[in-house]
């Protein structure tokens, strides 16, 4: 995929993500690794419906501001995931409404907060981790999501929403949006008594 493709394709998702309520105002940001080993990133401030080919920021894995707007202070967990998980080729963070509604619970199974009980979140995902609370932009996020980058896809942040990778910008779309759909049912289900997959089921799915 081009750089000019990947801008459309960002600005086209994010669009699309707006639309359908899964990123309001100015909250979320995304990325992908371009061919070339520079990030292209949701400028900060921006809003996910209304982004703008030519003004994406682009940055090195280093850090680095290269060009478009200024990115937004959360690329530094962005840059975390792709220097510490070579399979990641995108990330998308939101503060959709059921991850968030879930990230800001009690008690949650930190290790994996979504205990299975669909194949979809396993097949497509894996086990969710839930990172502590820090302030938006705080580097002990980064710190956090490095250490667990080498081994999972997508994370909760606490009180805050989710992060998910990908091996490209739609497929970590697409289990963003994977991760909602089964938050939602969570809440849907609320106190009535589930039936989780079995440890024989969930292993089944895994290979």
């Amino acid at each position: 995929m081009t750089e000019q493709q990947a801008r459309q394709e960002m600005v086209q998702l994010g669009a699309s993500l707006f639309q359908r309520g899964y990123a309001t105002g100015s909250a979320g940001n995304l990325s992908v690794l371009l061919e070339d080993g520079r990030l292209l990133a949701t400028p900060t401030g921006s809003c996910l419906g209304e982004l703008q080919a030519e003004n994406l920021s682009t940055v090195t894995l280093q850090g680095e501001w290269l060009a478009g707007d200024k990115p937004s202070k959360e690329i530094a967990f962005h840059r975390a995931l792709y220097l510490n998980n070579p399979t990641c080729k995108a990330v998308v963070h939101l503060h959709s409404h059921y991850l968030t509604a879930l990230s800001c619970l009690q008690d949650l199974d930190t290790n994996n907060c979504i205990k299975p009980f669909t194949p979809y979140v396993v097949m497509r995902v894996g086990d969710v981790p839930v990172v502590p609370y820090y302030r938006p932009g705080d580097v002990r996020l980064a710190e956090d999501l490095a250490v667990l980058a080498p081994r999972y896809r997508g994370f909760l942040l606490a009180n805050h929403g989710s992060v998910v990778v990908g091996g490209s910008l739609r497929e970590a779309a697409d289990n963003t949006e994977e991760l909602e759909e089964t938050a939602r049912l969570i809440f849907t289900l609320g106190d009535r008594p589930v039936r989780y997959l079995t440890d024989g089921e969930v292993a089944e799915l895994r290979s």
